[in-house]
């Protein structure tokens, strides 16, 4: 029978997605089949299964943890925040309805079965399941319809680790409140506390890690140090605490505009990942300056945060930067607004907009949504300083709603390996305006690192000429997590847990 454990946090934002690649990284190198499990994800980061299926980003970072190919079962609802209190729901993989937070409460129940069937299917593949919860268990406003904490480790029948954040204080409180929340039948699955993001001498807590075990009866199995990881974040979140800014100057300078509703944001990893490279997520006008290349990233909500780009003079400096040379790139709904213009009768109810005007492009917004993981090929001339990219291939994927056509003589930045091809994206004439749909562009390590060589020759410096290979950056990142985890969290514990709750359901 398939073991499982189960991660829950006091809070959002604890780092149960971290410690959840950790477990599933550690029992993929003890030589168990492994996959992580996520019931209900809210996330603006979202990827693309082999087989089309959109799937959140911590789950697809937590699967290639335990060396595996993501699979949606392993998320099988997605809530994706849109406009005012509406969430667009992915339900398997696909699109199947927007809600209200009361309507989706409604609905939850008659996801219940599903769910089980889903975590079922996966059980009979894994030796373990890795899973995790959303926000808290000690939500009791949600408890009587709940299938992302306690609900779900019900359905499972399986043990749950309780993960505390100390980095933001009053961790014991924390603990304490959200076992003493917890109803008597799932205050029994709580076998263990981690205590994670720590920061000093950990000897300072024994006192406190005491009387805590003395008050709730569950022990506490590590105390986790604060580990700076580069691993995807599950949503953004983590640009307003600022953990995905680089703050140490660098040879190229790249600003990505913070937008209200930014998603993917994920796909500036790799690129923050380059030995000379500075990331900066901005949201006021004046942080442009310096910059060596501008990018819109992708949003949930275009024409919203085209709204604001006006409304906040990001769209007036933007421009301005543009005609000082400054190069700017647009992915996905970043590159929808850098067109001449945009209709949204579908999504935002704003019908028709003019966008910024830098690409001679028309998008238009439509019921069905693209996901599909893509081949494709720079265009076989690039104008400036694309030039070095011409007729490169590329892997990537795209999720997006709109449709964008070119006007007569607007030139296509890449086509999309299929029968027959498919332009995708719009470069300007000079080459410093450019677009695509296509995310996970900087995953291609040879395409990134001869972008920036580009940025380099701009500046008169002389191209670096190797390129990281990203896969392997991420797998030594999903090694020291690993390995942190074992010299501070009780694995052989955590084993044990597993072990004796298959026991007892036996």
């Amino acid at each position: 029978m398939t073991q499982a454990i189960m991660l829950q946090g006091t809070a959002s934002d604890v780092g149960k997605s971290v410690l959840a690649a950790g477990l599933c990284r550690i029992f993929y190198q003890d030589g168990w089949r492994t996959a992580p499990f996520k019931s209900q994800n809210m996330a603006l980061n979202s990827g693309i299964t082999p087989d089309g299926k959109e799937m959140g980003r911590a789950q697809i970072m937590q699967a290639e943890a335990a060396g595996i190919v993501p699979d949606v079962r392993m998320n099988p609802v997605l809530l994706k925040p849109a406009a005012g209190s509406q969430a667009q729901v992915v339900l398997m993989g696909e699109v199947a309805s927007n809600m209200d937070a009361a309507r989706y409460h409604d609905f939850k129940p008659r996801l219940r079965e599903q769910i089980a069937g889903v975590y079922q299917s996966l059980a009979q593949e894994y030796d373990i399941l890795v899973l995790e919860g959303a926000g808290s268990p000690a939500e009791i406003n949600l408890r009587d319809r709940d299938i992302a904490n306690m609900g779900m480790a019900e359905l499972a029948g399986c043990p749950v680790i309780l993960v505390a954040d100390i980095d933001r204080g009053g961790v014991f409180a924390a603990i304490y409140g959200t076992l003493a929340l917890l109803q008597d039948h799932e205050r029994w699955r709580v076998k263990g506390v981690i205590i994670n993001k720590f920061r000093g001498d950990v000897a300072l807590l024994y006192s406190g890690l005491q009387q805590i075990e003395s008050l709730t009866g569950v022990p506490v199995l590590g105390v986790m140090p604060w580990l700076d990881l580069d691993l995807e974040e599950e949503d953004g979140v983590a640009l307003q605490r600022g953990s995905a800014r680089q703050s140490q100057d660098r040879d190229i300078d790249i600003a990505v505009v913070h937008l209200p509703h930014i998603a993917n944001f994920t796909d500036f990893n790799a690129l923050s990942a380059q030995p000379d490279v500075r990331v900066r997520y901005v949201s006021q006008p004046e942080e442009l300056a310096g910059a060596d290349l501008l990018i819109l990233p992708g949003s949930k909500n275009t024409l919203h945060d085209l709204n604001w780009l006006r409304e906040s003079a990001m769209a007036h400096a933007l421009l301005q930067r543009h005609r000082d040379g400054v190069p700017l790139l647009g992915i996905c709904g970043g590159y929808q607004m850098l067109g001449d213009t945009l209709i949204d009768e579908i999504e935002s109810g704003l019908g028709r907009m003019p966008g910024l005007g830098l690409l001679n492009t028309v998008t238009r917004f439509a019921p069905h949504k693209t996901t599909t993981q893509v081949s494709a090929q720079m265009a076989a001339t690039l104008p400036g300083w694309l030039a070095p990219l011409a007729g490169m291939t590329l892997q990537g994927y795209e999720i997006h709603m709109g449709q964008t056509t070119l006007a007569e003589g607007a030139q296509p930045a890449l086509w999309l390996q299929k029968e027959p091809a498919v332009a995708d994206g719009a470069v300007s004439d000079d080459g410093l305006v450019w677009g695509t749909y296509l995310h996970g562009l900087f995953d291609n390590d040879t395409f990134t690192r001869t972008l920036v060589d580009s940025l380099r020759a701009r500046k008169g410096l002389l191209p670096l000429g190797s390129a990281p290979q990203y896969a392997s950056y991420k797998a030594q990142q999903f090694d020291r997590l690993a390995q942190t985890m074992r010299q501070h969290i009780d694995m052989a514990k955590i084993y044990q847990i597993m072990r004796e709750h298959q026991e007892c359901r036996e």
